[in-house]
């Protein structure tokens, strides 16, 4: 039995390698803001990955038990610099730059599970 909730986004970057290879370089590690990582833990975010494949991000955040995914959205919308950064990184993605995560990020739908 797992203790976590998993959900998994999506969301498109500008079909443009120099933008998405930018993209790449302010989400290596160390690099994105420390105000971020620690704004998603406070929340209720326990992991969080994201992978790539052309112009597609795909994401998955694994969180606490008893996430409740529009609250934390909201609240992690409300955390020091989160809307700086949501600004920033909108240059890359196709949305606005006054976008929310929670705006840009669209959650998928699971179809298949392997049986446990």
């Amino acid at each position: 039995m797992k203790n976590y909730k998993r959900y998994c986004k999506a969301l498109k970057l500008e079909d443009n390698p120099q933008l998405i290879e930018e993209y790449k370089k302010v989400h290596a590690p160390g690099a994105a803001w420390p105000e971020i990582s620690k704004g998603m833990r406070e929340v209720g975010i326990v992991d969080m990955e994201i992978y790539i494949l052309g112009n597609q991000l795909f994401m998955i955040m694994d969180t606490v038990p008893d996430f409740d995914h529009d609250t934390a959205m909201k609240e992690l919308a409300q955390k020091p610099r989160q809307a700086e950064w949501e600004a920033y990184v909108s240059q890359f993605q196709k949305t606005s730059a006054d976008a929310t995560a929670d705006e840009k990020w669209q959650l998928m739908e699971r179809i298949y599970k392997l049986e446990e």
